[in-house]
C-alpha cells in the first residue's frame, strides 16, 4: 500500500503543475489517479480487517447482530436471512464441535449451491475448521485425488443422489477412518458406513458458539481450500488463509458495494470467482446475494430481475453464451450498475456492454493461489488493468504486481547482466508476476515441489520470491494491460511462437463464428505443431464454399503466415471447464483424424484460397504432404 508521504508528494506535484498540463504530457494520468484512489480504498479496507483480526466469521456475525432480519440469500423463490442462516450454521458448529476435531484442521464438503452449502461453510468457521471446497462434477481418480489431498478428518456431501453414488464408486481408495455425512437423508435410507447429518442435526442447538473457542485462529490460518480448474492436470487444493478471504473479501469496495447491493451468483460455490467475489463480499458489505443452483443462460436475465440484482459476476464465456441467446426486448431491463469477472473478450466486451445496457465493467485477472492481481476500473475495452510509470513510483517498494520480460520458448524470465529480471514497457509482452510475502506459507496444500514450480527467485534483490502466473500480457502506449495467453496455450509453427488467443481472437471477427478454441496439433514430419481451429457457427449459418473462403481471405489478412490454423473442426457444442473455460484436452488428443472425429474436418487450401473437406479417403495422403 503507498505510504502516505508518497500520496502527499504526488498530490502536490499534480497540483503545482496543473491536471491540464499533466493530461497534455500524460494523458493516462487520470486513468492511473482513478486505479490509485480505488485500489488504495480497498487495501485500507483489508488493512483495517487484518490489525483488528476481524475475520470473514466475525464480520458474518456483526451483521447477524445489526440487521437480523435483513435477506442474506435469495434462492428459489425463498428469502434466507442473516439471522435463519446464522441459526443453521450454530446446529453445524455444535454438531461439528462433537467430532473432536482439532482448530486448524480440515473437513471436506461435496455441496451444489444450495444454501446447505453456505451454512456448513460458517458453520466451520465458526469452530476454527478449514474447508476443503470438492468440485461435485468430479467421479474416479480425480475425485479420490481432490478429496484425499485436502487430507480431511470428515467429508460431508449434499443430498443430490449423484454424490453419494460417486462417493461409494471410490470409498475403498478412501481412508477407512474418514467419516462420511450426507445431508437430505436419514439414516435408514444410507447405506452402512455413511452417516446421516440431517439425523444429528436435529439433536443440535443453534446457540452461537463463543469466539473464545477459535482464539487460536490467526491471519495466516487457512480459512479454506479451493482447488484449481484442473484443465491439465489433477485439481491442487490452493491455500485461501483468513488474510487471502479479508482481501479478496474487499475487493468490491473498489465500486462501493454496500448493504444496498445483491450479486447474483450462477456459478458453482467451490470455485474463486463465486465464493470469493459473490459470497464473501456479501459478508464483508452485509449484502445480499441471490444464488442458482446452476448456470442457465435462458433464464439468467429473468432471476437477475426477479431478484433486483445490482452486480453480476462473469467468468470465461459466459458472457458470450448469454450474447448467443436471441435478443428479448426486456435485455436491458434491470437494476444492474456494474459487472465484474474475468475473461471477458475483446471481440464481444461492446457488444455485452451494450445489448444488455451494463453501465460499468471490472475486468480483472488474478490466480486462485496467486498474491496479486490487476484489475481495469476505468472501462478501457479489453483491458485487465493498468501499470504506469507513475504507478510504480507511487506503490515504490510496496508493488506487489509486475509485468516482467520472458522467454517465449522456455517461458522463463529474462535476466539483465546483474541478473535481476526486467520490467517490460509499453508496446511490450511480458509475463506477470505477484511479490510473495515473507509470510507467506504456500499456494497448495501438498509436497513442497508443487509451490516452487510456480516461484520465481533472486528477481529483484537476493532472497526475494515471486509468484508466476503463467499469463503472458500486453501493455499498449497508455500503460493499459491486455491478456495475451496462458504460456502454456502457444504452440511453436515455422521455427515462430503462436498465441491461441490471439488466433481465436482474430477468428472471432468474423460475423458467422459464434466461439472458436484455437490449439496446436502434431503433424507427421514437421517440427513443432500445427494450429487447429474448432469453430462453432451461429445458428443461421451452415459450412459451404463462400463461408470457408471467407474464413480463409480473413485468416490471411488478420494473421501472419505462421499462426493461420491448418485444420478446421466444425462442432455444435465445446466441452467447458466448470469455470467456463474452453477445454482442450480432448480436442488435442483427437486433433484431425477422421477416424476418430465424428464433426466435419477441413484442412488449408492455398492454392484455391480456401479449406477443403478432411476425410477418411484424403486423410493419408494430406498428412503425407508437406503443410
Amino acid at each position: 500500500m503507498p505510504k502516505r508521504r508518497d500520496w502527499y508528494v504526488a498530490g502536490a506535484g499534480i497540483a503545482g503543475v496543473g491536471l491540464a498540463a499533466w493530461r497534455t504530457y500524460f494523458p493516462w494520468i487520470g486513468d492511473d489517479i482513478k486505479t490509485l484512489r480505488l485500489i488504495t480504498k480497498a487495501y485500507k479496507r483489508v488493512f483495517e480487517k487484518v490489525s483488528n483480526e476481524r475475520y470473514l466469521i466475525d464480520t458474518f456475525e456483526e451483521h447477524v447482530r445489526q440487521t437480523p432480519g435483513k435477506a442474506f440469500m435469495l434462492f428459489e423463490d425463498r428469502v434466507y436471512t442473516y439471522s435463519y442462516m446464522d441459526q443453521m450454521a450454530n446446529k453445524v458448529a455444535n454438531l461439528v464441535m462433537s467430532w473432536k476435531i482439532p482448530i486448524g484442521e480440515t473437513v471436506a464438503i461435496m455441496i451444489e449451491n444450495e444454501p446447505a452449502f453456505v451454512w456448513t461453510f460458517l458453520g466451520l468457521q465458526k469452530v476454527g475448521l478449514a474447508a476443503a471446497m470438492i468440485n461435485y462434477h468430479l467421479t474416479g481418480q480425480p475425485l479420490t485425488h481432490s478429496i484425499k489431498a485436502g487430507s480431511p478428518k470428515a467429508l460431508i456431501i449434499g443430498q443430490t443422489s449423484p454424490f453419494l453414488d460417486a462417493i461409494m464408486d471410490i470409498r475403498s481408495n478412501l481412508p477407512s477412518d474418514l467419516p462420511i455425512y450426507v445431508q437430505g437423508r436419514s439414516q435408514n435410507d444410507l447405506p452402512e458406513g455413511y452417516l446421516s447429518m440431517d439425523d444429528e442435526l436435529i439433536h443440535s442447538l443453534p446457540v452461537p458458539v463463543a469466539r473464545a473457542y477459535r482464539k487460536d485462529v490467526t491471519p495466516l490460518s487457512p480459512l479454506c481450500y479451493i482447488y484449481t480448474s484442473g484443465t491439465t492436470g489433477l485439481p491442487k487444493p490452493a491455500i485461501i488463509n483468513q488474510t487471502k478471504a479479508m482481501a479478496v473479501g474487499s475487493m468490491f469496495k473498489l465500486f462501493d458495494y454496500d448493504s444496498n447491493d445483491t450479486v447474483y451468483v450462477v456459478t458453482p460455490l467451490y470455485h474463486s470467482s463465486a465464493t470469493h467475489l459473490g459470497f464473501f463480499n456479501t459478508i464483508d458489505a452485509g449484502a445480499t446475494f441471490a444464488l442458482r443452483r446452476k448456470f442457465s443462460a435462458r433464464h439468467y436475465w429473468e432471476d437477475v430481475r426477479k431478484y433486483n440484482v445490482t452486480v453480476l459476476l462473469y467468468i470465461g464465456e459466459l458472457c458470450r453464451y448469454l450474447l448467443a441467446v436471441p435478443q428479448h426486448p426486456e435485455d436491458g431491463d434491470h437494476k444492474v450498475r456494474c459487472a465484474i469477472g474475468n475473461g471477458l473478450r475483446k471481440d464481444i466486451w461492446t457488444e455485452y456492454k451494450t445489448r444488455f445496457k451494463i453501465p460499468e465493467i471490472y475486468e480483472f485477472i488474478g490466480a486462485t493461489e496467486g498474491t496479486g492481481s490487476f484489475i481495469n476500473v476505468c472501462n478501457r475495452v479489453g483491458s485487465i488493468g493498468r501499470l504506469s510509470p507513475f504507478m510504480r513510483w507511487v506503490f515504490g517498494k510496496n508493488i506487489d504486481t509486475v509485468i516482467v520480460k520472458y522467454d517465449q520458448d522456455t517461458n522463463e524470465p529474462l535476466r539483465d547482466a546483474n541478473g535481476h529480471c526486467m520490467h517490460i514497457g509499453p508496446g511490450e509482452q511480458g509475463l506477470m508476476i505477484s511479490v510473495v510475502p515473507p509470510s507467506h506459507t504456500g499456494f497448495y496444500r501438498g509436497p513442497k515441489e508443487m509451490d516452487d514450480k510456480k516461484t520465481i527467485r533472486d528477481a529483484f534483490v537476493k532472497g526475494d520470491a515471486w509468484f508466476n502466473f503463467g499469463d503472458a500480457v500486453y501493455m499498449d502506449k497508455d500503460y493499459n494491460i491486455y491478456f495475451r495467453d496462458r504460456t502454456g496455450d502457444t504452440f511453436r509453427w515455422k521455427s515462430e511462437n503462436v498465441s491461441t488467443a490471439e488466433v481465436a481472437n482474430a477468428i472471432s471477427g468474423l460475423d458467422f463464428i459464434r466461439d472458436v478454441n484455437v490449439y496446436g496439433v502434431e503433424v507427421p514430419g514437421a517440427d513443432g505443431k500445427a494450429g487447429m481451429a474448432a469453430v462453432m457457427l451461429k445458428n443461421e449459418y451452415t459450412v459451404n464454399e463462400k463461408l470457408l473462403k471467407k474464413l480463409y481471405k480473413h485468416c490471411e489478412r488478420e494473421l501472419p503466415f505462421y499462426a493461420r490454423p491448418l485444420f478446421l473442426r466444425f462442432m455444435t457444442e465445446f466441452i467447458i471447464t466448470q469455470t467456463m473455460k474452453n477445454r482442450k484436452v480432448e480436442l488435442v488428443k483427437e486433433a484431425y483424424d477422421p477416424f476418430e472425429v465424428k464433426d466435419a474436418l477441413y484442412v488449408i487450401d492455398p492454392q484455391n484460397k480456401s479449406y477443403k473437406p478432411l476425410t477418411k479417403a484424403n486423410y493419408q495422403q494430406v498428412i503425407n504432404s508437406k503443410l
